[in-house]
């Protein structure tokens, strides 16, 4: 990864003023995020931020049983890790990565020393707040809506995050991300495959129809995307 230009791919990084980028280049580190990758467990304490470029990482809370269920997803908009710049050296969620691709990472005593300085504080801020809505969205989403809206508004997400229209997927992780069973998961693709939404097929996922999709989808995605789109646009006046 050319870190000269791959990280800008991130829009936080993207948006930072040139004298904080400058500071910050020599410091990022260009990591792989394969598949499945965990890049940190609930209680556990965190020693990078994660800023992804061409991955998207699930954010889960994980009950005393084992069991979990998606809060929220970060992608190229955002950065992993907000606990270490709001105050906590740990997090009650599990940040696994739901589609490989690659990121760069900061040390936490970095991160948390930057977020001191006013310009970095703005922009760290408006963006937890986008994050806060989401999972906010997601609790709503997921106690009053149907699993097909569900899994519309999820794949939706996921796809504002990625470049094309495709995502690789198990059963078994989406049925981890929405916290239900593999047998609902196809239920609800085959549903939406049906409707000529989408094509489900050995774990690979097409969007044929991405307005029919947005149509099949609860207001919740909605309600994300306005105002992802109105605290982050392609350039953060800082």
């Amino acid at each position: 990864m050319d870190l000269r230009l791959e990280p800008r791919k991130n829009r936080l990084l993207d948006a930072l003023p040139e004298a904080e980028w400058q500071r910050w280049l020599p410091q990022l580190e260009a990591v792989e995020m394969p598949l499945g990758q965990v890049l940190y467990e609930s209680g556990a304490t965190l020693s990078h931020v994660y800023f992804p470029t061409t991955a998207i990482v699930s954010l889960l809370y994980v009950m005393e049983n084992g069991a979990s269920a998606e809060i929220a997803v970060v992608g190229n908009e955002g950065v992993v890790g907000i606990s270490l710049f709001m105050g906590g050296e740990s997090t009650p969620s599990r940040a696994v990565v739901q589609s490989a691709g690659q990121g760069v990472r900061l040390k936490s005593q970095v991160i948390k020393e930057e977020f001191n300085r006013a310009p970095v504080l703005h922009l760290l801020l408006r963006y937890t707040q986008a994050l806060i809505t989401q999972m906010a969205q997601t609790a709503v989403c997921n106690r009053h809506h149907s699993l097909d809206q569900q899994l519309s508004r999820w794949l939706l997400l996921s796809l504002d995050r990625l470049q094309g229209t495709e995502l690789v997927m198990t059963q078994e992780l989406i049925a981890n991300m929405l916290g239900v069973r593999r047998e609902g998961v196809t239920e609800g693709a085959l549903k939406l495959q049906r409707a000529g939404l989408i094509s489900y097929a050995r774990g690979h996922i097409s969007v044929l129809d991405r307005q029919g999709l947005e149509r099949r989808s609860c207001e919740c995605y909605a309600v994300v995307k306005k105002e992802y789109d109105r605290l982050l646009p392609d350039k953060i006046a800082i």
